[in-house]
């Protein structure tokens, strides 16, 4: 499909196989449905969005129940390029969205316009995952990688069924730690542009992107949070200040890396669970938002192995490479999609 504004999100419904939901980052979700796009979008936020630089209506996740309780949650930048997560509320038809709204969250962002995060799903255990960048700039300038009293450089994890508006797990990591953000799942992050959850077994992905030479994709094991990512000591496998010195302790690594002589900015994917293409079972797909590379591997023992390149085979209607990949995306049948900036879906189908 084309024709969309900027489109950097794609999510599809809980159990709904017939609809795909496109997020415009400058501040609309529109539906794709029976072969074409809908008119009228399901939500516009437009007039409160801020959309420069890797500002914008950056996210997208549906309640498990949608179905039934008809809410969904986007995560936006404001004109002040503050960042809020609110929670709406479908109309009954599920086709529009309805006056109602919650702030779940608000995160003051400095003044800086990139690093702003923006993605959110549910994970296996029910609760909002959400991921943030580090403030921008360069070389961590607001020092909130290491920071764990800042919101900022994190995944986060909260219950968003109990309390107002939210609740924080008991057993989130840092619960009871003095001078921690208790929301806290993971940190040491500089901007987790993309991650996802395995839809068989649960496993954490999270594909963040580097500053001047390396990409890296981190991978943690279902339900085991905590995780220090090591953003600013390291970048990919690399001490990203050596001669300031580099102690690793207590540091997770990143599974996979790639030098910026292969792209700039890495694009997070999901691991393939559709039924279309079998052999591609297991998968975790990842590509660069600057080279249109795309790239997969399996994990096996909690190491990435059988690493694949895709590029060639994956092209624009064109024949060209996918530059200017802003996301995968996902349908209820675990089916995989590619969303380009410029404003293009593609579907990965058998040739």
């Amino acid at each position: 499909m084309n024709g969309l504004d900027n489109p950097v999100d794609l999510q599809a419904a809980p159990g709904d196989t017939n609809r795909l939901f496109i997020v415009e980052k400058t501040g609309t979700i529109r539906i794709f449905q029976g072969g074409a796009l809908v008119t009228r979008p399901f939500l516009d936020i437009s007039s409160r969005v801020s959309h420069g630089s890797e500002q914008g209506l950056l996210g997208l996740c549906f309640h498990p129940q949608f179905a039934s309780n008809r809410r969904f949650y986007v995560y936006y930048t404001d004109g002040s390029g503050d960042i809020h997560v609110v929670e709406f509320l479908a109309n009954a038809g599920l086709d529009s969205t309805s006056a109602a709204e919650r702030e779940i969250l608000f995160v003051d962002h400095p003044v800086a316009t990139n690093h702003n995060g923006g993605r959110i799903a549910f994970g296996p255990d029910g609760y909002l995952y959400l991921g943030t960048g580090d403030g921008g700039g360069g070389g961590d300038t607001y020092q909130n990688g290491q920071n764990l009293g800042s919101l900022l450089a994190k995944i986060l994890r909260v219950n968003v069924d109990v309390g107002s508006p939210y609740s924080v797990p008991t057993d989130n990591p840092f619960v009871g730690q003095a001078g921690a953000k208790t929301e806290t799942w993971d940190y040491g992050l500089r901007n987790p542009w993309r991650f996802c959850f395995d839809r068989v077994n649960g496993d954490l992905y999270i594909a963040d992107v580097g500053q001047d030479k390396y990409e890296e994709v981190d991978y943690e094991v279902h339900h085991s949070g905590g995780k220090n990512y090591g953003w600013n000591t390291m970048e990919g496998l690399h001490c990203f200040s050596p001669m300031s010195g580099c102690n690793q302790t207590g540091l997770t690594l990143p599974v996979a890396e790639y030098p910026h002589s292969n792209g700039c900015s890495i694009t997070g994917g999901y691991v393939y669970r559709g039924t279309e293409l079998p052999e591609l079972n297991g998968q975790y797909f990842y590509g660069d938002y600057c080279t249109g590379i795309i790239r997969s591997f399996t994990i096996m023992n909690g190491q990435a192995v059988n690493a694949q390149d895709w590029t060639s085979a994956l092209r624009t209607s064109g024949g060209g490479p996918l530059s200017g990949l802003s996301s995968f995306g996902e349908d209820a049948r675990g089916e995989l999609y590619l969303v380009v900036l410029s404003g293009e879906v593609y579907e990965i189908v058998r040739k």
